[in-house]
């Protein structure tokens, strides 16, 4: 089943902080990981993580590959991690907001 395309953009930010937080990560293993989740264009990914760099909540650093060029990785910044945590109290509170209308609604 596929997942409407406006809730996955309003996750796919909240996602991404989950993931970096984990441990520092490159894009293609992001993109990998949320698409075991949600399906992903790796495209929707980079333009985020720039947004995410560009606004101070992550930070790169280039680390060599066995596998070819070094890879640009991303780690979250203590602002950053703020920001999750209010992100994720966010959707917390959306979603137990939208259980209860729709379990309301559904005992019609």
């Amino acid at each position: 089943m596929d997942i409407n395309v406006q809730f996955k953009k309003g996750a796919l930010e909240l996602c991404i902080l989950v993931l970096i937080h984990e441990r520092d990560r490159y894009g293609y293993e992001l993109a990998q990981s949320v698409s075991e989740h949600i399906e992903v264009a790796e495209g929707a990914l980079y333009p985020l993580l720039r947004r995410l760099v560009n606004d101070g909540y992550c930070t790169t650093y280039l680390q060599e590959s066995t596998e070819g060029p070094p890879r640009k990785y991303y780690r979250l910044t203590a602002s950053g991690e703020l920001h999750m945590k209010m992100l994720i109290i966010e959707w917390k509170r959306f979603v137990n907001s939208v259980s209860s209308l729709i379990e309301k609604g559904s005992k019609l």
